[in-house]
């Protein structure tokens, strides 16, 4: 299936989860995340530290979220992310903060790179990326692991219901 066809058909999923889900927040949210840094543990003169990563993602009352995100890999490549998974409050330390764990499809390390992921076959690899995330009204911030690779730093903001 070409990426493109995955891509409308995830848009189209969550956009027609947000249309049922009405003005009441605690029906779900959508977001939009951006992610425009990525720290490498090592450091490489030749790794892309600007990803500029686009995300949308659904969360729902039960905090359960999926999403999707494109972006230029470490090795600037165009490559995306559509995952599924849940988050958790921290309210022993804050209500705002969160830990967050998703799982799903990597895609668009190929050639080169293709072994610097594991699990990556013909592009494709399967990933799961733990998160620290701070949420404040409609925005929040949440730096996200990255294997061994490193952590990126990702900024979102809750879009209105309609």
């Amino acid at each position: 299936m070409k990426t493109s066809a995955v891509l409308t058909a995830i848009a189209l999923t969550l956009l027609s989860a947000t249309a049922v889900a009405g003005p009441d927040p605690a029906t779900g949210t959508l977001g939009l995340q951006f992610g425009p840094y990525v720290h490498h543990w090592e450091h490489d003169p030749d790794h892309n530290d600007t990803p500029w990563l686009l995300g949308l993602e659904y969360r729902s009352p039960e905090r359960w979220v999926v999403g999707a995100a494109w972006f230029r890999n470490s090795f600037d490549q165009s490559a995306a992310y559509y995952y599924a998974g849940r988050s958790w409050p921290v309210e022993a330390i804050s209500p705002n903060l969160y830990v967050k764990v998703t799982a799903g499809a990597l895609l668009g390390y190929t050639g080169r790179s293709e072994d610097k992921i594991p699990l990556n076959h013909n592009g494709v690899a399967f990933a799961v990326i733990p998160a620290l995330g701070y949420q404040f009204d409609r925005y929040n911030a949440q730096v996200a692991l990255l294997g061994t690779a490193g952590v990126m730093f990702t900024f979102g903001i809750d879009l209105p219901s309609w």
